[in-house]
């Protein structure tokens, strides 16, 4: 099974604690490192998790907020120092660049890589990044200046040769590519062998929703439908729920009632408000309504699919 990880950085809220840091996530596929949000000391947990920095080519932001950026100026920095070259992309929405070229300018200035920045719409659901492994789509959240999730899906695989039958067959080396692609095969004899006889299916795709700060919003449900994993915010107890509506976050109950409705396989919550020294009220709340749901913890590493 090809590697695909969510690493957790830091899971906390707007203010840092001793036992959180700031939301920042490594996605890991197939070892190639896509950096979600990059919260304060994203940097020191991505050392502390073994992370290869020269892995990582690609940031993506969620919104503005300082608890979901004020990392980068360092991170980008220490991998200058690091001697990294080629290029680093941030994809994020089109004040990023205003925000931050001014500052890399005046402390980076001779880096050794460039810097360039993605503009995405934050307000719409669009492709924003693929290459042969990966489809990366933004998700409109509602918060309270443009927020957008973040949707990870592996891109389609081959169908796996049955090599006893190609063997039978004999079907040239050359022609394996055609097979895979879905042709069927004609023997010498002018036999067609149909592809059904040839492959069996690749694994399913798999995919990861990542939906940091936003108000309960039943808008994303048809986006995050039947997904492996989700990961959305639960800033709140119930019991907080009027100070979640007026902040434009949710509550435990509220997420899990969104990965009910969109029918997601299991649910991962985080941004934890520093006013709860445990987490274990908001996750027993989330599993009266969805029961497959887990909380983020520093420093974890969290399959997604394989369960």
């Amino acid at each position: 099974m090809e590697k695909f990880e969510i690493n957790i950085l830091g899971c906390g809220s707007a203010l840092p604690t001793t036992k959180r840091f700031n939301c920042s996530q490594v996605v890991n596929l197939r070892d190639k490192l896509y950096m979600v949000d990059c919260g304060e000391g994203a940097q020191i947990q991505f050392r502390n998790m073994g992370l290869n920095f020269s892995r990582l080519n690609h940031i993506f932001l969620s919104h503005l907020h300082g608890d979901h950026c004020f990392g980068i100026f360092g991170l980008l920095s220490t991998l200058n120092l690091l001697g990294k070259s080629g290029e680093l992309v941030i994809h994020a929405q089109p004040d990023a660049e205003k925000i931050f070229r001014p500052v890399l300018d005046y402390f980076c200035s001779g880096m050794l890589y460039n810097v360039k920045f993605n503009s995405i719409d934050p307000l719409k659901n669009e492709l924003i990044f693929e290459d042969k492994t990966l489809k990366v789509y933004s998700i409109p959240l509602k918060h309270k200046i443009p927020t957008c999730g973040f949707l990870f899906e592996e891109s389609a695989k081959q169908p796996h040769i049955i090599r006893d039958m190609v063997d039978f067959y004999q079907v040239p080396v050359k022609q394996m590519n055609e097979i895979k692609n879905g042709a069927d095969f004609i023997t010498e004899t002018g036999e067609i062998v149909p592809n059904y006889k040839l492959t069996f299916p690749a694994e399913t795709p798999k995919k990861y929703a990542y939906c940091s700060d936003t108000m309960y919003y039943e808008k994303i449900i048809p986006i995050i439908e039947g997904i492996d994993l989700l990961y959305h915010e639960a800033t709140f107890c119930e019991c907080d729920a009027m100070r979640a509506r007026q902040t434009k976050h949710s509550t435990a109950r509220q997420a899990a009632t969104i990965a009910q409705k969109a029918g997601v396989k299991k649910l991962l919550l985080g941004h934890f408000s520093a006013r709860y020294p445990s987490t274990e009220k908001l996750l027993l709340e989330a599993k009266e309504i969805f029961p497959n749901t887990i909380l983020s913890d520093e420093k974890t590493v969290i399959p997604v699919g394989n369960d």
